[in-house]
């Protein structure tokens, strides 16, 4: 476990044997991202807080990652990737109302407070904030997409579904509800009404 840093302190560097590179040394520098992001958040990322507690350099990290953001952005969407898990309740409605569920108590708890300020530090970069809203959707499209694939083998739906922009129109419109309303939770009778008379009538639509 990461030692805990105290306001104005600097980490000390998490140093794993032996000199690491490529994937062993990005892993290592987007664990130390997120473990900033969610002690200090991204107002308190600092890419040298972030080098101290990955056992590296600065440089190491501009190499692949140019700004802050870039680097706070990567870091949340492995963060989501490695934490979602897939329902599979047997049903179309049941996988997606599941997901879409657990993508709003995540949108409402401190980790979705992570990405709203990622939001707003992407704010002066369409590229890095379009490239947020893509990507970190409760894992991006690829979730979405097997939950379908899994719909279209029962033959709930046909296979033209399985199209990324389709596949994610619920949680867009959940991140819709949190932007445009300012819930602090979207209520559960709003996550039904998204299933049940947006996303389940135009899956059953396409290619039809």
């Amino acid at each position: 476990m990461a030692d805990q840093a105290t306001p104005g302190s600097t980490p000390q560097p998490q140093r794993a044997p032996g000199r690491r590179r490529g994937a062993a040394l990005e892993q290592a520098i987007l664990r130390a991202a997120m473990e900033e992001l969610t002690e200090s958040g991204y107002a308190g990322m600092t890419m040298e807080r972030v080098a101290h507690r990955a056992g590296t350099n600065k440089n190491a990290i501009y190499r692949r990652w140019p700004t802050r953001a870039a680097l706070g952005i990567a870091a949340y969407r492995q963060f989501v990737v490695t934490n979602t898990q897939i329902p599979d309740t047997g049903s179309l409605r049941g996988d997606a109302l599941d997901l879409l569920r657990r993508a709003n108590s995540t949108f409402s708890s401190r980790i979705g407070g992570i990405l709203r300020a990622l939001l707003a530090g992407a704010r002066d970069d369409p590229q890095l904030l379009a490239q947020l809203q893509e990507r970190t959707a409760d894992a991006g499209s690829a979730v979405w997409l097997t939950v379908l694939a899994r719909a279209v083998s029962r033959g709930e739906v046909r296979p033209e579904v399985l199209n990324p922009r389709v596949a994610t129109v619920a949680v867009v419109l959940l991140r819709d509800e949190f932007i445009t309303r300012g819930h602090p939770a979207v209520p559960d009778n709003v996550l039904t009404e998204i299933i049940d008379e947006v996303y389940l009538p135009l899956l059953r639509g396409v290619g039809a």
